[in-house]
């Protein structure tokens, strides 16, 4: 049932659960847009694939595939998941690309725990100010097609452009986000910061929301919060950090981690932070990456050396997991300090580090290309599982 724009969960009572809560599944859509994984995708879709295969291993996977891509789709899944593979949802859908972070629907759970989801206006990340390419129409539909496929009651936000990975939640009332992205102008330029505020109040249920300043640099979707801070318990976050003060990240964190420092959240508590370092070599495309992309008129392109935006922050919560991205190469004490970092702070999780640089090379990372669908389970039953 579409629930209309007139109708916000926070009137009936919903709110966004926090992505450490416990999962019925994860949304994916198969990579196949060749400006973002190129004419040659074994990378991509090994990248893909390996994040699958853990997926399925605590929670059901649900994945969207063009109708002609379904059959060569379904043989690789199916053998990347292995004795899994029962936990694994085909579902024939076209999109425009692989982002189901931010075309999927983002959901929220009731009184009685159940869940629903919001269909956001999706624009490609800045429509015909700035956005990433030229048609996004299929996009824009994944969200409500999604929900109907799954059988869940979804809010229509539009007029109202977000991208899930712009959001972060600590499932207890705060949101965090980034200025750079939620104030463009490619966005919702005729909405005030404070009317944008009550948006995501109203949407998800939310009690403050805590606007960082930037991002991360050089990000090209101004700079989603979830490539620079991730909640990771209530009252608990990690902010992508550097030392190197010749890095323009530095700035970019110093000023994060100030804001950080001088706010509270939902609850009135203050944030204990961890620095989770980037990279210490910047992640550039080389010119056989150049070569491999296919872009389509519109759509925006990368040249020889261009500082990707990388960062570690961008991992996923299974319910058993944290899939941290890694890099290789000259980055590999990178990749183990970040692993190490997450280890000592996800301690009721296995970290397990996931090469990803191929999903880089289209834009994002791992949180990019994940959505989690919240298991409908009653406040009772959470405590009995010590989510609470």
């Amino acid at each position: 049932m579409n629930l209309g724009n007139a109708v916000f969960p926070v009137t009936d009572g919903y709110s966004m659960p926090a992505e450490y809560d416990i999962h019925d599944g994860t949304l994916m859509i198969w990579p196949e847009r060749p400006g973002s994984w190129g004419k040659n995708k074994d990378d991509a879709r090994k990248a893909f694939c390996e994040i699958f295969s853990q997926i399925v291993k605590c929670e059901k996977l649900y994945v969207l595939v063009s109708e002609n891509e379904i059959n060569n789709a379904r043989e690789m899944i199916y053998e990347a998941c292995g004795a899994y593979k029962d936990n694994v949802n085909i579902i024939p859908m076209e999109t425009d690309d692989s982002w189901a972070r931010d075309v999927g629907p983002t959901f929220v759970r009731g009184p009685k725990g159940n869940i629903r989801g919001i269909d956001w206006e999706f624009n490609a990340w800045g429509g015909e100010v700035d956005g990433l390419y030229a048609s996004w129409d299929k996009d824009d539909a994944v969200a409500k097609k999604f929900c109907e496929a799954i059988n869940i009651d979804v809010y229509d936000a539009h007029p109202f452009v977000l991208e899930g990975g712009s959001i972060h939640c600590d499932g207890e009332g705060t949101v965090m986000v980034t200025e750079s992205c939620l104030l463009s102008k490619g966005r919702n330029p005729k909405l005030s910061k404070e009317e944008i505020e009550q948006k995501l109040k109203d949407y998800l249920g939310a009690k403050k929301v805590l606007w960082l300043p930037f991002g991360i640099y050089n990000d090209e979707t101004n700079e989603h919060v979830d490539n620079v801070c991730a909640f990771t318990a209530p009252g608990e976050v990690v902010l992508a950090w550097t030392d190197n003060k010749e890095d323009p990240q530095y700035e970019m964190s110093l000023r994060d981690l100030e804001y950080l420092e001088s706010v509270t959240d939902a609850r009135g508590r203050h944030l204990k932070i961890h620095k989770l370092y980037v990279p210490d070599t910047p992640v550039t495309c080389t010119q056989e990456d150049i070569d491999n992309y296919i872009f389509e008129e519109g759509e925006d392109e990368r040249e020889p050396g261009e500082r990707l935006a990388a960062s570690y922050a961008n991992f996923y919560f299974t319910n058993t997991a944290v899939l941290v991205p890694q890099f290789g190469g000259v980055n590999e004490e990178s990749d183990k300090r970040a692993v190490e970092t997450l280890s000592k702070i996800c301690k009721n999780r296995k970290v397990i580090p996931i090469a990803s640089r191929a999903i880089l090379l289209g834009g994002g990372n791992i949180h990019c290309i994940t959505q989690q669908i919240p298991a409908p389970v009653s406040n009772m039953m959470r405590k009995i599982v010590n989510f609470e």
